[in-house]
C-alpha cells in the first residue's frame, strides 16, 4: 500500500486538473447531449489507459459508459454516475474556484470527484505495474439523479456477475463509507368524494379534503423512527372553490425504510387504508422506487477490508448509514456486496457551497486502488 500512497500523494495537481475538467463539462440530468459529452470524455480517458470501452445507448438518449480491465469471472464493479442536478449555465455565475484546501464547483462533490478518483486509481495500478486479482468493470450511468430506469436491467445483470460493487458516491461527514442506505418509495393517495354547494346543501356532499385530513393523521401513525421507517406527506391538493364541497383531493407521499420487508409492509399498510367518511373512496398509486442497501454480513466484511486498507494508508474509515438512495441500492438488492460512499470528502451536494476537500483526493484514490488490488 505504501507504493500506491507514494504515487498518489505526488498526483494531487493532476487530480485537481482532472476534476476541473470534469466539472467544466456540465452534465445535468435533463440534457442527454451534455451527459454524452462527459461520457465521451471519460470513454477516451479509459481508452487511453488501455481498457476496452463500450457506449451503451438507452431509450432516454444518453449512454452508459462501460469500461473493462482484464478478463475472467467475478469482476469488481466500480459504479458511478455522469449526471448532476445543476442546469446548463451554472458555471457562468458559479465558476470553479479553489479556496484553501477546498475546490468549489457544481457537481464536484456529487459526484465528479468520485469519477476523478476512479480514473486515477486505475491509472495508479497501471503506472506501478500492479496486477489486480480480479477483472474490473467501470459502470458509469447517465441518469442517477432522476432515477435511471432505462438501464437498470443492464446494471443489475452486470452486478450479478460481479464479486462486489464499489460506489463512487460522496461519503458521509468525516469521510465515512456508507454500509447502509434507506430504501425509498413515492406514492399518491387520491380521494374521491361528492361535490355539493357549501351553502345550500352541504350535507349532500362528501368532502374529499376532510377525508384526506383523516388519512393524513393515519399516515403519520405509520412512522417508526426506531426502525427507520418514515412517511412524509409532502404535497396536498384538493378542491376548486371555497363554496364547493370538494369532490377530489390527493396527497403525495415519500416513504423511507431500512429493510425491504419493512418497505413492502409499509406499502401494504397504505394500500389497506379505509375511508372514514361514508361515500368517500380511496386510491393508492405508486410503490417502492428504490430498495434499501441493507447492512448485511457480506457488506460489513467488504467494509472491514476497506477499513484495513485505510489504516494501512494511515487514516481511519468510519462507517455510517444514509437516508437517501443511490444506484448501489439496486446492486445490493440483487445480492451483491456493495460498499458506498467511496468518493472524496467534502460537503454541499446539491447546494451552492458544494466542494471537495483537496487533501482527500490522493487518499481516496489510494484507498480505491488498494481495494481494486486486494479484493
Amino acid at each position: 500500500m505504501q507504493r500506491i500512497w507514494q504515487y498518489t500523494s505526488t498526483q494531487t495537481a493532476q487530480m485537481i486538473e482532472m476534476l476541473r475538467g470534469l466539472v467544466e463539462i456540465e452534465s445535468p440530468s435533463t440534457e442527454p447531449e451534455a451527459i454524452n459529452r462527459l461520457g465521451e470524455f471519460l470513454a477516451e480517458q479509459y481508452t487511453q489507459l488501455g481498457l476496452s470501452v463500450e457506449r451503451i445507448p438507452t431509450t432516454d438518449d444518453a449512454d452508459v459508459v462501460l469500461a473493462r480491465y482484464g478478463e475472467g469471472e467475478s469482476p469488481i464493479m466500480i459504479l458511478g454516475h455522469l449526471d448532476t442536478v445543476w442546469p446548463l449555465g451554472t458555471l457562468a455565475h458559479r465558476p470553479i474556484r479553489i479556496e484553501g484546501n477546498r475546490l468549489y464547483g457544481p457537481g464536484s462533490f456529487d459526484m465528479k470527484g468520485g469519477l476523478a478518483v476512479a480514473l486515477h486509481a486505475m491509472e495508479a495500478l497501471l503506472k506501478l505495474k500492479l496486477s489486480p486479482r480480479r477483472p474490473i468493470t467501470f459502470f458509469l450511468t447517465p441518469f442517477e439523479e432522476v432515477g435511471g430506469k432505462a438501464y437498470r436491467d443492464r446494471l443489475e445483470a452486470e452486478a450479478r456477475r460481479s464479486h462486489s460493487v464499489l460506489v463512487l458516491e460522496p461519503p458521509m461527514p468525516g469521510g465515512a463509507a456508507k454500509t447502509a442506505r434507506k430504501g425509498a418509495g413515492r406514492l399518491t393517495l387520491r380521494v374521491r368524494g361528492r361535490a355539493a354547494h357549501a351553502g345550500l346543501a352541504p350535507d349532500e356532499g362528501v368532502s374529499a379534503i376532510t377525508e384526506l385530513a383523516h388519512q393524513v393523521l393515519r399516515l403519520t401513525e405509520l412512522n417508526d423512527s426506531e426502525r427507520g421507517i418514515s412517511v412524509n406527506v409532502g404535497v396536498i391538493r384538493g378542491g376548486q372553490r371555497a363554496n364547493v364541497v370538494a369532490d377530489e383531493a390527493e396527497a403525495e407521499l415519500d416513504i423511507r425504510f431500512t429493510t425491504l420487508r419493512d418497505g413492502e409492509a409499509l406499502v401494504a399498510a397504505i394500500n389497506q387504508l379505509e375511508p372514514v367518511l361514508s361515500g368517500a373512496k380511496l386510491e393508492v398509486i405508486g410503490g417502492i422506487s428504490a430498495p434499501p442497501l441493507e447492512r448485511t454480513e457480506a457488506v460489513v466484511a467488504l467494509y472491514q477490508r476497506a477499513r484495513q486498507i485505510a489504516l494501512e494508508l494511515g487514516f481511519d474509515l468510519p462507517e455510517a448509514s444514509a437516508g437517501g438512495a443511490s444506484e448501489g441500492c439496486y446492486t445490493a438488492a440483487v445480492g451483491v456486496p456493495t460498499l458506498d460512499g467511496l468518493g472524496p470528502d467534502g460537503d454541499g451536494a446539491h447546494a451552492s457551497h458544494e466542494h471537495v476537500l483537496i487533501p482527500s483526493l490522493p487518499l481516496r484514490t489510494a484507498l480505491l486502488a488498494g481495494l481494486l488490488l486486494k479484493l
